[in-house]
């Protein structure tokens, strides 16, 4: 970009940095679990309407859709930011904003996300007459659960779509700094369910019965031998049973006992593997004591993968807002996001922006109830990314 083209971006984002904290805060009282977003989805609607965007809303659910058309040929850029809180109740009597309501909170960012999007979609607005083709800015519900993309996709969220741009705020990264990178990103994520089955008796007498539960945590012990026995040490994968619920009183062997749990892997064929060991290692588990096993596959995505050309446009773009010395190669992490749906129907780069002062004191990780993110982090995401939906817009 030239340094006109340049200099704009800087004083348009300069401009926003209040709106940009006012938004982020405003989401951050008032989260949403996944799938209710409304409220959300209502304010990323109105604002777009204002600047002039042509939008669509309750795509895929509680999903939002707003386009703008420079008038000239080119591509179509989306920009996606995901929308949703979590089921936490917010701790920490200090900090400025907090969530007001019970059970809910933006525990892992994505409340930054939908206001950088916005002032992405207002620097953008601004200067329409410096970029050709489309821009589509998409404010994705439900990624905490990995529902959310493929209905915006079914939907037709992704039609037409040449490039994909998205953003994560990453507390354990410096704010001020940036790490993208091409290739595997974030993991695939998959969430599966166990259902062990038994026969109930007597807690006094467990001779009579078959015990589901001390099948359960024999089950569960034999699963971590896939990551750790089973698959190579130069391939990560996780397999970690997060939730397990059986029995009704103290004195009765239960009938059946329900386990949850996740997989996440950064090879699709491993993803594939992983999910169908489980599968297998829980039914010969329960036959060896006398219970069935039932392998229930839930919501998943696949990996996250960057394409290498627009890496390195947003590369370019993060050293034009921080400084080659705050860009990193970004570190492969096993957590997951369903904007790798989009990314798998097109070229795209998903990136980390530093959201915390990590040289300064301990920072709360991502889905813990002290969590938060320094929002000095919104004005260089908001930046980083117009900077390289601009770059992508004007590629030839």
């Amino acid at each position: 970009m030239g340094d006109d083209v340049e200099r704009r971006v800087d004083s348009a984002v300069d401009r926003l940095r209040e709106q940009l904290v006012a938004d982020r805060r405003d989401l951050h009282r008032h989260p949403e679990l996944s799938y209710h977003e409304t409220r959300t989805a209502e304010l990323c609607a109105a604002r777009s309407e204002a600047l002039g965007y042509t939008v669509r809303t309750g795509v895929g659910g509680t999903g939002v859709l707003a386009d703008l058309d420079s008038g000239r040929p080119g591509p179509t850029v989306m920009v996606r930011a995901d929308t949703d809180a979590l089921p936490i109740t917010e701790r920490g009597a200090d900090r400025p904003v907090r969530s007001e309501v019970d059970g809910a909170m933006h525990a892992c960012g994505h409340d930054g996300h939908v206001a950088m999007a916005l002032g992405v979609a207002a620097v953008l607005a601004g200067m329409r007459d410096a970029w050709s083709g489309r821009v589509r800015m998409c404010y994705q519900p439900a990624e905490e659960v990995a529902g959310g993309a493929q209905p915006m996709i079914d939907a037709g969220a992704a039609d037409g779509v040449d490039r994909v741009l998205g953003i994560h705020l990453w507390a354990p990264l410096q704010v001020g700094r940036v790490a993208v990178g091409p290739g595997p990103l974030f993991g695939s994520a998959d969430e599966f369910g166990l259902v062990v089955r038994g026969r109930g008796g007597h807690g006094g007498m467990p001779h009579t019965a078959i015990d589901p539960i001390a099948c359960a945590a024999q089950l569960i012990t034999a699963l971590q031998t896939i990551a750790s026995r089973e698959t190579s040490p130069f391939s990560p994968a996780v397999v970690t049973i997060g939730r397990i619920e059986g029995g009704m009183a103290f004195n009765v062997i239960a009938e059946e006992v329900h386990m949850r749990g996740t997989v996440r892997a950064f090879e699709q064929s491993e993803r594939e593997r992983l999910l169908q060991r489980i599968a297998e290692v829980a039914r010969g588990v329960a036959a060896s004591m006398r219970c069935e096993a039932e392998f229930i596959r839930a919501n998943g995505c696949p990996p996250v993968v960057s394409d290498a050309a627009v890496a390195e446009t947003v590369r370019r773009a993060a050293v034009a807002t921080v400084g080659e010395e705050n860009v990193e190669v970004a570190p492969r992490v096993t957590v997951g996001d369903d904007v790798a749906l989009f990314l798998e129907r097109a070229p795209g780069c998903y990136f980390l922006v530093g959201a915390g002062d990590v040289a300064r004191h301990p920072v709360a990780p991502h889905h813990h109830p002290e969590f938060d993110i320094d929002e000095r982090c919104l004005p260089v995401g908001a930046g980083v990314l117009a900077r390289a939906a601009l770059a992508e817009l004007n590629a030839s």
